[in-house]
């Protein structure tokens, strides 16, 4: 029989996919009906997440055991490894629209809108009066007045935190690759624990936000783009998180090897991403 380096392992077929594609479709609608008012679209949208989570363990349940039974050889650890390089990418790509539309509203829009512009009718006959300065509710005072979140505080401590969690992750890996499996599991530990902790600190600044600077999603193009940012880095601080944690689970059950240890690549280069876009956030959204 041949060995596994010797061939390419394709798996037989698989129902996950369908199953997939069915938690998104009820999430997605769900979201919808819900955003729209209706109440039970919040239900609709849990049993989607509900299939979704139910999915995603059952599929890379079995990738994992297919990974340690060693059906897996160079090439498909290679396949894994591009896959992985374009998922990333497409992340890329999904921020770099978040933060294009907050350059567009900042440095674009709102100047337009206060007159800055050729066709001084846009401010004239459209928002007479208007000043296009930043941050901004306006025009029209959209969500009342409210205060602007500030780079020191809690978002400074996030950013401490995160820095810290992409050196520990660091740690982490070289400890994995000279096998030192104790020091492997302490720092692997320690920072998908600062994960948490990073966003346990960000719901208390959305408290902090709405219940005392009334700042809210519904708070103009600041608000928006505000919310949109460090919510969805939120949910993938969340994800990388969890998948650190999953991670840290194989290694106490001896998953990995110093010469094979992709899934743990994988989740390390995810959370360096994470943290490049932080500081982005931190710089644009914060400071600037």
């Amino acid at each position: 029989m041949a060995h596994a380096e010797d061939r390419y392992y394709v798996p037989h077929g698989s129902h996950w996919p369908v199953v997939g594609s069915a938690g998104l479709f009820f999430l997605m609608v769900g979201v919808s009906i819900w955003l729209n008012g209706a109440d039970t679209g919040f239900w609709v949208m849990l049993a989607g997440a509900a299939i979704v989570i139910f999915m995603l363990i059952g599929w890379f349940g079995e990738v994992i055991g297919e990974s340690e039974s060693g059906r897996y050889n160079s090439q498909v650890g290679m396949s894994f490894r591009m896959g992985m390089f374009w998922f990333i990418f497409s992340e890329v790509m999904f921020f770099s629209a978040f933060f294009g539309a907050l350059f567009y509203a900042r440095n674009m829009a709102v100047p337009w809108l206060a007159g800055d512009s050729n066709n001084f009718f846009t401010n004239l006959l459209l928002w007479d009066g208007f000043e296009g300065s930043w941050p901004t509710n306006g025009p029209g005072n959209v969500g009342g007045e409210f205060e602007v979140m500030g780079p020191f505080g809690l978002p400074l401590i996030n950013t401490a935190i995160l820095m810290t969690s992409s050196v520990t992750v660091t740690i982490a890996h070289h400890a994995l690759i000279h096998g030192q499996r104790n020091l492997l599991k302490v720092f692997l530990a320690t920072t998908f624990l600062l994960g948490f902790i990073f966003v346990f600190l960000q719901a208390e600044e959305y408290i902090e936000a709405y219940q005392h600077m009334n700042l809210k999603l519904s708070s103009g193009i600041y608000g928006s783009t505000f919310f949109m940012l460090t919510g969805f880095h939120g949910m993938h601080v969340t994800i990388g998180a969890i998948m650190l944690t999953i991670i840290w689970l194989r290694v106490l059950k001896g998953h990995f090897t110093p010469e094979r240890h992709f899934a743990f690549e994988a989740t390390a280069w995810y959370w360096h991403f994470v943290d490049v876009v932080w500081v982005g956030l931190y710089v644009f959204v914060y400071w600037m």
